[in-house]
């Protein structure tokens, strides 16, 4: 079909000025998740630790599939029994981190980067990583028509989600690693990044706004039905290809106040990833049943089916892979040097793990396990 040039110029119009809209938004604290009708209570149930509600942080992308599938099939309601399991959904780090801080979540679902700037930031007193969720699921896609080759990315516009997050702080290192320079907070430089909400980088690519983008799934498989080229896979980057995509992070005063809450929700994490592993198709199903009751749209299995299928669920927070992100930070000029000392508290997930048989998991020097 022949393009209408001015209805494309139009669009793209649109995208940038949606830009600095959904900035804004971002710094908001969230989006209620929709209940998909699994999260029943059980007759007789008791509430944890006297709590009425546990609110829990995640974000719409396939790389929270933890979190999406214990949402869809109940189980963080069933293990927090009379306590109300309540959601809220984000589109990047920061802003989950932002509500985390002002009590608006206890518990999240979220990335290494925001969750070691977060940690920074407060003097190691914000919060704790508990667990792991998620290794994988991101990848640089690209127009074939305009970029060829890894080094055809220089001179080019790639989008990133938000300036900071863990996948900006993935791109700026291997922009560093090319002998390439762009100035992290301005994105300027031999190549430029473009911080774009999620939510409207498949339009943005649409419209030539961008040349590509490092993003997480379900937005790279987005790009690639879309006519986009995967360039790169950062698991390429990383020793037995694993690293920290998704962690899980608890506000401090919560976890003291409240271990057994956070212990419920542990358990419901580690059932949710077992379930993953046995079942990879109806916890695909599940996974974008939720997606699409929180969104209003399910992803179309040609996207769905090559997303899923890049990531893998463990419980298993991956610490040394933290600490190098920590480094990779550090070189794009968005963090000093920082003292991670402490950022792990592992204690209640291992105890969940032992009692599963399941094998416990280390916190590579970086606090308790």
């Amino acid at each position: 079909m022949p393009v209408n040039r001015s209805a494309l110029l139009r669009r793209g119009a649109a995208v940038v000025a949606a830009l600095p809209l959904l900035a804004l938004a971002a710094c908001g604290y969230g989006s209620d998740s929709k209940d998909t009708g699994t999260a029943k209570v059980a007759a007789g149930a008791k509430k944890i630790d006297g709590l009425d509600s546990v609110k829990i942080g995640y974000f719409g992308n396939l790389t929270h599939g933890t979190a999406l599938v214990a949402v869809n099939k109940g189980f963080f309601q069933k293990e927090l029994g009379a306590t109300k399991a309540s959601y809220a959904t984000f589109n990047a780090g920061p802003s989950e981190i932002e509500a985390l801080n002002s009590k608006s979540i206890d518990i999240g679902w979220i990335g290494p980067s925001p969750s070691i700037n977060g940690y920074v930031k407060s003097g190691g007193k914000s919060l704790k990583i508990i667990g792991g969720s998620a290794s994988g699921g991101v990848k640089l896609v690209v127009n074939p028509d305009k970029i060829k080759s890894l080094k055809d990315v220089k001179g080019k516009k790639i989008a990133t989600p938000q300036l900071g997050n863990t996948q900006d702080v993935a791109f700026l290192n291997w922009i560093a690693d090319q002998g390439w320079k762009v100035d992290a907070q301005s994105g300027k430089g031999d190549v430029t990044v473009v911080r774009t909400d999620n939510k409207i980088t498949p339009d943005a690519y649409k419209a030539g706004s961008i040349d590509g983008a490092w993003v997480p799934e379900p937005t790279a498989s987005k790009l690639v039905a879309e006519g986009g080229k995967v360039l790169l896979d950062e698991a390429s980057l990383w020793p037995d290809k694993k690293f920290v995509i998704t962690n899980i992070i608890v506000r401090q005063d919560f976890l003291k106040e409240h271990p057994k809450a956070v212990e419920a929700v542990l358990k419901a994490s580690v059932e949710a990833n077992k379930w993953i592993n046995a079942n990879p198709d109806a916890a695909k199903a599940a996974a974008n049943k939720q997606l699409e009751a929180d969104s209003g749209k399910a992803l179309k299995p040609a996207v769905l089916d090559p997303a899923w299928k890049s990531i893998q669920f463990t419980n298993d927070p991956l610490a040394a892979t933290l600490n190098t992100e920590a480094e990779h930070a550090v070189k794009a000029g968005l963090l000093k040097k920082p003292d991670l000392n402490g950022i792990y508290d592992l204690t209640i997930l291992n105890k969940v793990l032992k009692a599963d048989g399941e094998p416990t998991v280390d916190a590579a020097g970086l606090g308790t396990s």
